[in-house]
């Protein structure tokens, strides 16, 4: 068994990657994805039952939302980083270990369908480590490339779920790697102002289009952390799945929320890439966990050592406003109604909504989408966004999530979990109404 000492990690991982950061390998090209025109809107009624309290345990509570084949775990932890994750290893045991093994078997089997040349969702300058140095190494190199930069309560709780469920720490660190190591179609809005004047609310979408055959769509949960003090920040909503503390979607009870998109089609101005930064599902946390407005997120972001090419979107009720990022190791731009990127006739700018399809190169979602919200502006809605903008665009087909800002409402949906029936995408199926004010007040 080779070891490496951090610097000697460090070392390989930069000549490894050191061609990665000079070019965008898909610079300039454009994705040619575009929904099926004959597209249906989401007519499915929406549950608005309050949630159901199943078991609980110290420092933790499961809660059910939603109903029939569109249960939402909904999970509260509290304490200290340990803490939590201790509990939630002890309140998700079967669950979380079940994620846990299942996503590191799907990096397996996609390393596996690289080398037999079939379809893969993971990055060239990965599947080039794992060739030199195996599956295990090469995450560890990732993960070793990523630490200086993390913030040590993240260990502290994988350190947690870990003592709790018997699952090794290196493999819970591990597959936490898996958003810098894949690309995912995505799309998202902020609107707010004239596009929502009939009800004057700061609203928000994030639709995770990414990969419905792997184990994700099996194990939705809402993650409701309450620190156990500030130090620790304050409460908030990490919409993922069992057993996973990195964030992808997720609001606050500072009314603030997060949308993401992976870049696969980027242009010249994202600039370069790099391995060396905060892997960024762990920024999007941070922003949830201790930002307490759209200035202090973007001021983090700012100052953050990036990494990959994503457009994040944050928003920010109290405020009344929506930011749509352009980010990468080199760029941090930060685009509203009046000068969102890129320009082009497929992405027109509309008064009061930030908005992307997909990719930032993205003509034939990003032209619906458009379509979509101009039909609808002045009365952009929860309802109609989940009936007609998601549905007749198509995207959101592992999970969506519609943000109210202004209300502290959240609405969401998952893909169809395994053994049971109805539509596959999660832009089709029904959605789950949850009012977060007395989800993020719940008491232990």
């Amino acid at each position: 068994m080779r070891v490496f000492s951090m610097a000697g990690t460090l070392l390989a991982v930069f000549l490894a990657l050191v061609c990665l950061q000079q070019q965008h390998v898909a610079n300039g090209a454009e994705c040619h994805g575009k929904p099926d025109p004959n597209a249906k809107p989401n007519l499915n009624p929406i549950y608005t039952e309050a949630p159901v309290l199943v078991r609980s345990v110290k420092n933790a509570k499961l809660y059910t939302v939603g109903g029939g084949n569109d249960t939402i775990s909904l999970v509260h932890l509290y304490g200290t980083p340990y803490e939590m994750g201790y509990a939630h290893g002890i309140l998700m045991k079967e669950n979380a270990t079940q994620f846990i093994n299942d996503v590191w078997g799907y990096l397996e089997d996609q390393v596996e369908s690289a080398i037999n040349g079939t379809i893969h969702n993971l990055q060239p300058w990965f599947l080039k480590l794992v060739a030199d140095f195996g599956l295990d190494v090469a995450l560890d190199l990732t993960t070793d490339a990523t630490r200086p930069f993390t913030g040590e309560y993240f260990y502290e709780e994988m350190h947690g779920m870990a003592d709790a469920t018997g699952l090794s720490f290196k493999k819970i660190e591990r597959i936490h790697m898996i958003g810098e190591l894949t690309k995912g179609a995505c799309s998202m809005y902020g609107a707010w102002g004239n596009a929502t004047r009939s009800t004057n609310k700061t609203l928000q979408l994030r639709a995770l289009d990414w990969d419905i055959d792997g184990p994700f769509r099996n194990f939705p949960q809402i993650t409701v952390y309450h620190p156990v003090n500030t130090t620790y920040g304050h409460a908030f909503a990490n919409i993922g799945w069992t057993g996973w503390i990195g964030s992808i979607t997720g609001m606050n009870s500072k009314q603030m929320a997060i949308s993401e998109i992976g870049v696969a089609f980027p242009d010249s101005t994202f600039g370069k890439e790099s391995r060396f930064g905060i892997p960024f599902t762990y920024i999007l946390r941070d922003i949830l966990q201790f930002d307490s407005s759209l200035t202090a997120a973007l001021h983090r972001i700012t100052t953050a050592n990036r990494t990959c090419d994503l457009i994040l979107g944050v928003g920010d009720g109290n405020m009344k406003a929506f930011r749509g990022i352009q980010y990468s190791a080199s760029v941090a731009n930060f685009y509203t109604d009046t000068d969102n990127m890129p320009v082009a006739d497929w992405h027109p700018r509309i008064q009061d909504v930030v908005y992307y399809g997909m990719d930032w190169l993205c003509p034939g979602y990003s032209q619906v989408l458009a379509a979509q919200l101009q039909k609808h502006h002045g009365n952009i809605t929860p309802q109609n966004t989940i009936e007609e903008i998601t549905a007749i665009t198509q995207t959101g087909d592992l999970h969506l999530a519609v943000y109210d800002l202004t209300d502290t409402i959240l609405y969401v949906a998952n893909a169809r979990r395994d053994g049971v029936d109805g539509p596959v995408k999660a832009y089709d199926r029904p959605f789950v109404r949850i009012d977060m004010k007395p989800v993020f007040a719940l008491s232990q």
